[in-house]
């Protein structure tokens, strides 16, 4: 980055989903601009298994150009499947497929979390104005009247007229920032597993999401890879394993899975037993945001889970986090040539921004209690799927976005 040589100097920290999306979404928002991305580790990679995109995340990906890159390694299911994970009862369906797409204008996509990484990637590498560090870890950043500079291990410096930090559910610069302590453990245990579709029985190889609900635990399924494969993920209840506390992605033991879950249904069987490896994923979270200072202040945001890591039972991290450089870019575009207010654009983003994340934490949270309930719970929840139907799977507020931070007040 080189100090004063452009109209925008901006410092973007995490090259994970939002950081890559933030910085190709400033970079097309104002092509003039100096954008540096920092990410410690030494090559960018992404591990993990799949992601779901809503129609609000697709409408993202599209407007940033991106739309044939995602239709040649995404997959796009026809319908959500909700089933009794012992009994196998179908206990509620939402199409999917065509009808999102007339209902929200975009389609319901699920994709492997690399070939999402490596899509927003590849955009960025062509992009002119933007320039990759890896093995760049942040130690230390200090915020001036007319910019902020940052320190990594390496003993670099770097400055900028902002930073945006999108490092991670375990951000130290959220310490700095906020200085509001870890994020907690939720309880729950995510197993996450890939099986190619030729190896399953014929009647599990649907273009489907399915969904399964059990007393304390869950699991989902869905294509990816152009529905080459089957990405697995079970979530169950149980003590955080003596594994790296800030760690994410570990191996796992089938047996520990098997037994946490207990007997299941024979269509659920033939998937977990088709599953040769497993990874663990410890799920980790913070309270819903509080306000738009969790966002930013000053020249310094954050952004995805540095700001608001979520539990993933509404599928909706990853698209919050695109969601948020979406945001960023717009608003960004819409300043005068040459005379950002870095601060005030910050603020107004963060303003425009909070509530909603604020929600899908909520909302996510409260999916956790439902799926895993018990008792005369789980007969409710059951019995409202079967009247509802739809109504209850639907989530319009949630799929018509991202709310257009230029419009009026009120609007979307």
């Amino acid at each position: 980055m080189r100090p004063g040589a452009a109209p925008g100097r901006i410092l973007v920290v995490g090259g994970g989903m939002a950081g890559l999306g933030v910085a190709l979404a400033c970079a097309q928002a104002r092509p003039d601009s100096d954008i540096a991305l920092l990410e410690r580790a030494p090559t960018f990679s992404e591990v993990g298994a799949g992601i779901q995109l809503g129609p609000n995340a697709v409408r993202v990906l599209h407007d940033w150009g991106l739309r044939e890159p995602l239709a040649a390694v995404a997959a796009f299911p026809q319908r959500l499947r909700v089933r009794a994970a012992h009994g196998g009862d179908e206990l509620g369906e939402l199409a999917l497929g065509e009808r999102a797409r007339q209902r929200y204008g975009e389609p319901y996509a699920t994709i492997h979390r690399a070939d999402l990484h490596g899509l927003l990637l590849a955009a960025l590498q062509d992009t002119t104005g933007v320039a990759l560090h890896n093995g760049e870890a942040v130690v230390a950043y200090a915020e001036r009247a007319d910019g902020v500079e940052v320190r990594t291990a390496a003993e670099r410096r770097w400055t900028a007229d902002v930073l945006l930090a999108a490092d991670g559910v375990w951000s130290p610069t959220r310490q700095h920032l906020l200085g509001d302590g870890r994020p907690v453990f939720s309880g729950h245990l995510a197993y996450r597993g890939l099986v190619r579709m030729a190896d399953l029985p014929a009647r599990l190889r649907a273009s489907e999401v399915v969904a399964w609900l059990g007393p304390r635990l869950h699991g989902v399924h869905y294509p990816v890879r152009t529905g080459q494969w089957l990405n697995v993920v079970m979530v169950v209840e149980g003590p955080l394993p003596p594994t790296d506390a800030e760690g994410w992605d570990h191996e796992a033991h089938a047996v520990h899975l098997r037994a946490a879950l207990g007997p299941v249904h024979a269509d659920l069987e033939a998937v977990l037993h088709a599953v040769l490896h497993w990874r663990l994923w410890p799920l980790h979270a913070r309270e819903p945001m509080r306000g738009p200072h969790e966002h930013a202040r000053g020249r310094v945001a954050l952004l995805g889970d540095a700001a608001h890591p979520m539990r993933p039972y509404l599928a909706q991290g990853a698209a919050m986090a695109l969601e948020d450089a979406w945001a960023l870019g717009r608003l960004l575009r819409a300043q005068p040539p040459g005379q950002v207010d870095w601060p005030g654009w910050l603020a107004q983003w963060a303003q425009g921004r909070w509530a909603r994340n604020a929600r899908v934490q909520a909302r996510s949270r409260r999916n956790g209690v439902v799926f895993h309930a018990r008792g005369l719970v789980r007969w409710g929840r059951d019995r409202a799927m079967a009247l509802l139907g739809e109504r209850l799977l639907d989530q319009p507020w949630l799929y018509d976005g991202p709310p257009d931070p230029l419009a009026p007040r009120g609007a979307s």
